[in-house]
């Protein structure tokens, strides 16, 4: 059964992907644009005649039957099984049937722990949907488990987690009093490679889901594959510039994302798991920090009773 998604890039053919390739360039990032595309029937094939009718066999001339013996009672006739005449549905195909749009928090938690949209549901340990307050001021969205959270099934745990809960410590903020913590990928990838486009692709509706339930006031966007996703699905600039951009020329200012029908304010920083690997960073991360604090202080002197739980 096949499954028409919106496309939000042009596809790359063959031709182009060896270009990038030659130019070190990997296109490791895309939102719903890069899924493969379904296949469409040419005009030719819609004009192909139809094959000839096989012609007729004589009608046979009447006899008479032939005797039949009674059937045995104790040996009941049984008919033959059904012929199914329908192919089987593919797993993927099936998944992405479901109307996630139309999931409660129960009913998505169990989708995305059933999950077969894509390959890294045949690798994971456990499925990562997110944790924290489900009625948040902050969302903060990661990119893709670690080992770490494959095994506990909660995201921003081990030496990654434990920096972000002193970087949420110093905001004056906790894990689970006014912040969710999610990620663009629910499952982890192998070896903690970089997640595929198509991979993104099929994970990004569970994140809309949860925006859309969750009713953030700000959102932190922690590493590239998170920014490029939250920033191209919010229509802050086109799939292509994002492509093209450096996470830290992302960095630096407030973006307004259409995301799950909300007009979210959006802050870019570095993933705690890059910045354990490059502390230099760490200054300019507390900077978008300083910025995501001013943002939070300006919404709650504009709504102070919808903003009251903001850490400022």
């Amino acid at each position: 059964m096949a499954t028409t998604l919106p496309r939000a890039l042009p596809h790359l053919d063959e031709r182009q992907t060896a270009m990038l390739a030659e130019m070190g360039i990997a296109p490791w990032w895309a939102p719903r644009a890069l899924l493969p595309q379904p296949r469409v029937a040419t005009a030719a094939a819609e004009r192909a005649p139809e094959p000839p009718a096989l012609p007729r066999p004589p009608a046979a001339t009447p006899a008479t039957p032939p005797a039949v013996p009674p059937t045995s009672p104790s040996k009941p006739t049984v008919a033959p099984p059904p012929v199914a005449s329908a192919a089987p549905v593919h797993p993927h195909d099936a998944a992405a049937a479901l109307d996630i749009d139309a999931l409660d928090w129960d009913a998505l938690h169990a989708a995305i722990h059933a999950c077969q949209r894509c390959a890294l549901a045949g690798c994971r340990r456990r499925a990562v949907p997110g944790v924290g307050d489900r009625r948040p001021d902050w969302l903060i969205v990661g990119e893709a488990p670690g080992e770490e959270e494959d095994r506990q099934g909660e995201p921003f745990v081990g030496r990654a987690g434990q920096l972000l809960d002193r970087m949420l410590a110093a905001m004056g903020l906790r894990r689970g009093q006014g912040v969710y913590i999610a990620n663009v990928i629910k499952c982890r990838p192998p070896r903690n490679r970089n997640p595929e486009p198509d991979e993104i692709a099929r994970c990004t509706p569970y994140l809309l889901r949860q925006i859309a339930l969750l009713q953030p006031r700000l959102v932190l966007a922690m590493g590239r594959f998170a920014a490029q996703t939250l920033l191209a699905e919010g229509g802050c600039d086109s799939p292509d510039t994002l492509l093209r951009t450096p996470l830290g020329r992302l960095r630096g200012r407030v973006y307004t994302a259409r995301l799950a029908g909300l007009a979210l304010p959006v802050v870019v920083t570095y993933h705690p798991a890059y910045l354990l690997r490059n502390p230099a960073d760490k200054a300019k991360t507390w900077a978008d920090l300083c910025l995501a604090l001013d943002t939070a202080e300006a919404l709650h002197r504009a709504a102070p009773g919808a903003a009251a739980g903001i850490g400022v």
